[in-house]
């Protein structure tokens, strides 16, 4: 019997896999996987088991009632679990803890396999998953134990789900917990990840994306690339990747070959030292093109240090744009954990 993919990502950033069989209500599958979602009645009466269904296609019957779930409701996206039968992979959105629903992080090992410099401002770091690939959303971040120290520190996948290899894209500090332990980090060694966490990830793609990076920002939007190329998108993407001085822009090529596997790709680079010799310089606000915003009836993705964030944010509103929906993911390089906000905002 085949079976669907359901993300459940909870209020605390936790997102739990389960799977649910063919003509299985969500409720039914997650209570299988020992996962208590909210839940009353079970009969479409209470709607209790209220959540949103950020992708996917499912099927809710007619077995519930209007005071549990209006139709404007169900039109905005909101399901009862209890009712909800998917017919694909979804991603549901749960209004509560991970703890309350008593469940939490996956843990999973992997085995280094390439540690590659770029100047002194990044490394990439790769590993061999030592059981299956992880599972998480393009976009999503894990918390990674750094041997001898007790602590951990928390990165984005620069790669796409379902690979036995999986990289990460990491700011060198000096000094830092994990970028002093990378000094010396040959193959072979082992580390422990938790996760997948963070509610930045690329939904349903519906109209045109505006991707904005800072520095190793970028790590996030590789994955959505290569989800992207993988799932043939027709709609235009637009990267403007933003950093500091001309030695922290990283990874260039990788974005230039994406544009091989998705012709609707354009992208920039920008530096914001007035020393730099780079073409575009400044901050990444000065350089979105008018047709990148597409009258507002865009999704625009943003992952950066919190300064950019707060730039950006400060230029939509003096600007008086207001995109379809926006996305975004602040990050302090040497914080154990990053600080994840998503907003959402009808054109």
């Amino acid at each position: 019997m085949s079976s669907f993919k359901i993300a459940l990502n909870f209020e605390d950033g936790v997102t739990r896999f389960i799977d649910c069989k063919a003509g299985e209500k969500v409720l039914d599958a997650a209570f299988r996987a020992k996962i208590n979602l909210p839940m009353d009645c079970s009969d479409g009466v209470c709607g209790t088991c209220k959540c949103r269904a950020e992708s996917g296609s499912y099927d809710l019957g007619d077995d519930y009632i209007e005071d549990a779930l209006s139709d404007d409701e169900k039109d905005g996206g909101l399901v009862l679990t209890c009712q909800m039968v998917p017919q694909s992979d979804c991603v549901i959105a749960i209004p509560s803890s991970s703890t309350a629903c008593k469940t939490g992080q996956s843990q999973f090992a992997a085995t280094v396999s390439k540690v590659e410099q770029h100047n002194d401002a990044a490394v990439v770091l790769e590993m061999n998953m030592d059981a299956n690939a992880p599972v998480f959303l393009p976009g999503q971040y894990v918390n990674i134990d750094v041997p001898g120290s007790g602590q951990h520190r928390s990165y984005s996948f620069s790669s796409a789900p379902g690979e036995s290899t999986i990289s990460f894209l990491i700011k060198k500090i000096p000094g830092g917990v994990m970028s002093t332990w990378l000094e010396t980090a040959q193959a072979g060694d082992k580390l422990n990840l938790h996760g997948p966490l963070g509610s930045f990830y690329l939904r349903d793609v519906q109209r045109p994306l505006l991707f904005l990076a800072g520095g190793t920002g970028l790590a996030p939007f590789l994955s959505m690339l290569e989800v992207l190329a993988r799932t043939h998108a027709q709609q235009q993407v637009h990267l403007i990747y933003g950093v500091t001085r001309d030695l922290d822009l990283v990874q260039v090529e990788a974005i230039e070959a994406f544009r091989a596997k998705l012709p609707n790709l354009t992208y920039a680079t920008v530096v914001a030292e007035a020393e730099s010799t780079h073409p575009r310089k400044g901050w990444v606000t000065q350089h979105i093109p008018a047709d990148a915003l597409n009258d507002g009836d865009v999704d625009v993705y943003l992952c950066g240090p919190p300064p950019m964030v707060d730039a950006v944010r400060k230029y939509f509103d003096d600007e008086g744009v207001k995109p379809h929906s926006f996305h975004y993911e602040k990050f302090t390089p040497n914080a154990s954990t990053a600080t994840t906000a998503t907003t959402a905002k009808a054109a």
